[in-house]
């Protein structure tokens, strides 16, 4: 592992001292969201992990070196950053084999978390199975690392853009436990409810590492998803958002917009069309997700 990756000395010691890490993906950073919004919110999310007992752990590629927790100067250079790889876990290799610098997807973030030994990682969304799949079969490699990483991930259900049930109907094929946290609805990212019931609730921090463990001791690999509905008061009607995503659906199949250009080409265009308002939710989501990783992390060190 010494050889390809590089952790950074506080989450070294507290991993080596079984205390309580949180994985952060570098995509959020690089490809997420526009700058300085994009820096001030990785800097506010990793902030909120401590606030709540535990060592935040940034992960990316810099130079074909995995980089697991980065330095202020790292995340401001991913915050303005223009020649940054998206990786998922295809291509993470390239990366490393032409020295490149990459921000690291949810799948990618999966991987590297798991290699260091971190086991909860919150993130805003994850990815699924796109709504035209008879047109592109876009599906994402996130749901099969779901199925075959242990690491938990904490977040918002699945980004607003994809289709829900059918994103739900892949986890289960797929093995992967799907919690809804305190709610017995599938959170729809920006919104707190998405019409789709989750198969499994759970209402503390405790229960879920509780699952978490009783998973992986008994021997289950494979990662979590626990779905953390948005904080009301910051959260978006599905009335209100879903017009704006069909609109950028239709503006992304006009454009011929395809592959792993889709996903930032709809959030981009979503904040435009909602003049902010979802960037306003998208940046609130990922901190309370941060906030929920952290006590899980800290249950499961306890």
């Amino acid at each position: 592992m010494s050889d390809f990756i590089d952790i950074a000395p506080e989450v070294a010691e507290a991993l080596a001292a079984g205390k309580p890490v949180v994985a952060l993906e570098s995509t959020i950073i690089s490809h997420g969201m526009p700058y300085p919004q994009n820096l001030e919110t990785a800097q506010a999310v990793e902030q909120d992990v401590r606030d709540n007992g535990a060592v935040p752990a940034t992960i990316a590629v810099i130079g074909g070196r995995c980089k697991i927790g980065l330095s202020p100067e790292e995340l401001e250079y991913f915050a303005k950053g223009t020649d940054i790889l998206k990786l998922s876990r295809r291509d993470i290799p390239y990366c490393i084999a032409k020295k490149r610098d990459g921000a690291t997807t949810v799948s990618a973030t999966m991987i590297l978390a798991e290699k260091a030994g971190i086991r909860v990682f919150a993130t805003g969304g994850i990815g699924g199975v796109h709504r035209d799949l008879a047109g592109n079969f876009d599906v994402s490699a996130d749901l099969t690392e779901l199925g075959k990483t242990s690491v938990a991930v904490v977040c918002a259900g699945a980004k607003a853009i994809l289709d829900i049930p059918k994103t739900l109907e892949h986890l289960e094929t797929l093995g992967v436990p799907v919690i809804a946290y305190g709610t017995d609805e599938f959170p729809a990212f920006y919104s707190v409810e998405s019409g789709h019931k989750a198969p499994l609730r759970l209402d503390s921090p405790q229960d879920l590492a509780a699952f978490l463990k009783s998973k992986w001791e008994f021997g289950l690999e494979g990662g979590v998803v626990i779905g953390n509905p948005p904080e009301v008061d910051k959260a978006l009607a599905r009335e209100a958002i879903e017009g704006a995503i069909e609109d950028a659906l239709a503006d992304a199949k006009e454009q011929n917009i395809l592959g792993r250009d889709v996903t930032p080409f709809l959030l981009a265009r979503v904040t435009n069309l909602t003049e902010g308002k979802s960037l306003e939710a998208n940046i609130a989501l990922v901190r309370n997700n941060a906030r929920l990783g952290a006590k899980i992390a800290v249950a499961m060190a306890g």
